[in-house]
């Protein structure tokens, strides 16, 4: 309900700002064609799931099992002639087996929340990175906004813009705003834009639950807290009170800048060929870590919370009762340069068929080089309808601070176990199916339906993760 009060309040808005300018324009003497005829808006929305092995939550170990809904509303008004604002409002509500594993034990309670109680079982607190835990970081909601205008000039050959956008989620909290131009020359066959965007974020450090409970109670954390009463076990199954992870401590900067420029060039070739090329810039400061990914390191000890007979086979997923104490969070450096260029070549081959191409090329000063090749074939069935069969590669390189699970050492100044980072190829297949009716012969209210669409894609990466995601749309144009 709030949604749509929200869909209600800006269609009105744009009708009265409309209003206002046909008023203002009486005194046109010429036809000028409006860059958008009428409000438009879209209701969007999409359902992913993934399941993989190698948690970065877990220090590369455990489940990655994750859903996600984001519903979302697109609201496009013509302010007159030249100008259209836009609006984007949506959520994204995630449920993630890794992140619940910030509290990995059976204890109903999540650290970041101001709860000394703890309901363990009759045996105590047991754990697994293969399990999903019950506390609160288990699931979280993730709110986004954007705003945008954009002005062509008379003869439609200059554009120029502004952006704002904001989003929340429970430990992170992001502003941005920026801008583009874009000219036009060569009978509108040739295009040149130029894009600004700056993005300044803020974390609350979330931290797993044993260097919270260590940075909470400092060396005599055992004994207190969390881990009063709790056995504390070695390698061998012994229970110990020598857990110290003394490599820890808090973060300082909860503070993420993104900096972006993006320079594009495209052609119209003919009646059958467009290319277009891009570059990008980005330079990003500041917590480029995640703080509640755990480290372990192959020249510390080990130390498990829960059955000692679940030790041996610890990375496998057979494991239901024990899980490892971190040495650390992950640490990355302050600062990241990133370099992605591409291009996109369409080409009309016949009433029937388009063949869509993209081709990008990624890198940055992190170590990490990827390539990113994707074809599109839409296929028109017939009146309206099409369907578009697509395919996707990609593969990287892995940046220069990452190791898989217990390959890292203390001494290293910079250490991640997040495969996201590590090196891989992936491949994604997928279809989609649209109706578009220019005559927008179904209405709802004083809204024709212009265009419906689905898509269904299938995520293969070679570390063994999987995901499938289907999305939705559908296109409202007001009368």
């Amino acid at each position: 309900m709030m949604k749509l009060s929200i869909v209600i309040l800006i269609v009105c808005f744009g009708t009265f700002l409309q209003q206002i300018n046909a008023q203002e324009n009486d005194s046109t003497f010429f036809y000028k064609q409006k860059v958008l005829e009428s409000t438009e808006v879209d209701l969007l929305m999409s359902y992913y799931t993934q399941e993989g092995t190698h948690s970065a939550v877990g220090g590369g170990v455990g489940t990655e099992e994750l859903s996600d809904g984001t519903p979302t509303i697109v609201v496009r008004v013509p302010l007159n002639a030249d100008d259209v604002l836009t609006f984007d409002v949506g959520i994204s509500a995630y449920t993630s087996a890794s992140s619940s594993n910030i509290n990995p034990f059976n204890t109903g309670a999540s650290q970041g929340e101001d709860d000394d109680e703890y309901d363990f079982s009759s045996d105590g607190p047991t754990g697994s990175p293969w399990v999903a835990s019950s506390g609160a970081s288990r699931s979280d909601v993730l709110a986004a906004g954007h705003i945008s205008y954009a002005h062509q000039s008379d003869d439609r050959n200059f554009i120029w813009g502004l952006n704002g956008d904001v989003s929340n989620e429970y430990d992170y909290t992001s502003i941005g705003f920026g801008g583009q131009i874009a000219r036009l020359f060569n009978d509108k066959n040739t295009e040149i834009g130029l894009k600004g965007q700056v993005y300044l974020d803020t974390w609350k450090p979330i931290y797993p639950t044993e260097l919270h409970e260590y940075e909470r109670y400092g060396s005599n954390f055992l004994n207190q807290g969390y881990f009063s009463g709790v056995d504390v076990l070695n390698l061998n199954g012994a229970v110990t009170g020598l857990y110290r992870p003394d490599d820890f401590s808090s973060i300082s900067d909860e503070k993420r800048n993104s900096y972006s420029m993006s320079l594009s060039f495209s052609q119209i070739f003919g009646k059958r060929f467009q290319a277009s090329v891009f570059l990008d810039l980005i330079q990003q400061s500041g917590l480029l870590s995640t703080p509640y990914h755990r480290m372990y390191f192959a020249d510390k000890e080990d130390y498990f919370v829960g059955e000692a007979a679940d030790i041996p086979n610890y990375s496998s997923p057979t494991n239901r009762g024990v899980f490892h104490l971190a040495d650390d969070i992950e640490r990355m450096p302050d600062t990241r340069f990133k370099t992605p260029v591409g291009a996109r070549m369409n080409y009309y081959i016949s009433n029937t068929f388009v063949l869509r191409s993209y081709y990008r090329y990624y890198q940055d000063d992190w170590g990490m080089d990827a390539h990113t090749m994707e074809v599109e074939l839409p296929v028109r069935l017939f009146q309206g309808f099409s369907v578009t069969p697509a395919f996707r590669y990609y593969t990287q390189t892995a940046v220069d601070y990452f190791a898989g699970y217990e390959q890292h050492l203390s001494i290293e100044q910079y250490y991640t176990s997040d495969y996201d980072l590590a090196s891989f190829n992936s491949k994604q297949y997928g279809l989609g199916l649209s109706y578009t009716d220019i005559f927008t012969k179904l209405h709802i209210s004083k809204f024709g339906m212009k265009n419906i669409w689905t898509k269904f894609s299938h995520y293969d990466r070679s570390d063994g993760l999987s995901a499938n995601i289907i999305s939705f749309g559908v296109r409202f144009v007001m009368d």
